[in-house]
């Protein structure tokens, strides 16, 4: 929903910490009534969210575990069933739900959890994560991963084409083209994916200077110093501010320096005046650049297309240049 647009950081944020609270509510045994229907709600909550999202293809990935552990909207929805049958039998047997602790040491560990798992979800947000999952993370080398082996699986894909029916979009397949319904009217054309083949780690990461593809050339710099800022109108305006000191003392130690960005040639090109910019700006995909780092703007050291080091805005200090 557009409402909850602006707020689903907080939201996402707000979730992960409750489940983990509420996973150590019901290890010790804590307000146990509570505790299970928060998790029967929570379940069941999800169990729709994932089943919806399974059913009409609205994602390919489900993201629950983040970058840790993928997982696709069909098997994330079993893992929902799965820990919904546990919950229904704590549920059903909730009289053999003990305390493991006195009601003071309960309240100080569950209150211990609530501001650890707090402080965490404020240092990832204003920091980097304590452990990088991702396929940019440091010591990755950003060609091999674009790489696709030889014997690499392809994948199969079937051409659709999409006709209005009665005011209803519907798809045909190459085979139905010779029986279409009298009235149908041409909408659109796709490829649909029907077995998806070998999908390199990385595999939409290209850098653009004025339509110019500079990947490669960037690939092949002894040094290079990389800002992103998946989108400079979101950026964080301080951290812009201090670009050009920056630019010149990495300059000074052999740098190449670029920004990449999704953002579209005008706002490049504003920004560009705005702030002075005595560097390169590249257009990249904006997706690409939020799996690289998601602050925004965030900076990333390569060496000969290795990442050897990637910082927060609010750590550029700590840039080794």
């Amino acid at each position: 929903m557009p409402l909850f647009v602006p707020y689903t950081l907080a939201i996402a944020l707000f979730l992960v910490i409750l489940e983990v609270v509420l996973g150590v509510m019901l290890l010790i045994g804590y307000k146990s009534k509570l505790t299970i229907w928060s998790l029967l709600l929570l379940v069941v909550l999800f169990s729709f969210l994932t089943f919806y999202s399974a059913y009409f293809d609205v994602v390919k990935d489900c993201g629950c575990f983040g970058d840790a552990l993928h997982l696709t909207p069909w098997q994330s929805f079993s893992k929902d069933l799965i820990l919904l049958f546990f919950i229904l039998i704590l549920f059903y047997n909730q009289k053999y739900i003990k305390p493991l602790f006195a009601d003071k040491i309960q309240n100080i560990l569950v209150l211990a959890s609530l501001v650890l798992c707090s402080f965490m979800g404020y240092w990832v947000i204003n920091h980097l994560p304590l452990k990088d999952f991702r396929p940019y993370k440091v010591g990755t080398n950003i060609q091999k991963s674009m790489e696709i082996p030889a014997d690499a699986p392809k994948s199969v894909v079937e051409m659709v084409f999409i006709y209005k029916v009665n005011g209803v979009d519907k798809e045909f397949t190459e085979k139905d083209l010779m029986s279409l319904p009298s009235g149908a009217e041409f909408v659109d054309r796709k490829d649909k994916v029907i077995v998806q083949g070998y999908l390199p780690p990385i595999h939409d990461f290209k850098l653009e200077l004025e339509g110019n593809d500079q990947t490669q050339s960037i690939f092949s710099k002894e040094k290079s110093l990389l800002i992103v800022a998946y989108d400079l109108e979101k950026a964080n305006v301080e951290a812009l501010k201090k670009l050009n000191d920056l630019y010149k003392k990495a300059n000074a130690n052999g740098y190449y320096v670029g920004l990449l960005t999704g953002s579209s040639m005008e706002v490049i090109a504003n920004f560009k005046k705005k702030y002075n910019f005595g560097f390169d700006c590249l257009f990249c995909d904006a997706t690409a650049l939020k799996t690289v780092e998601r602050a925004n703007p965030s900076f990333v050291l390569l060496h000969y297309g290795t990442i050897i080091q990637k910082v927060h805005y609010n750590d550029v200090d700590d840039l080794k240049l």
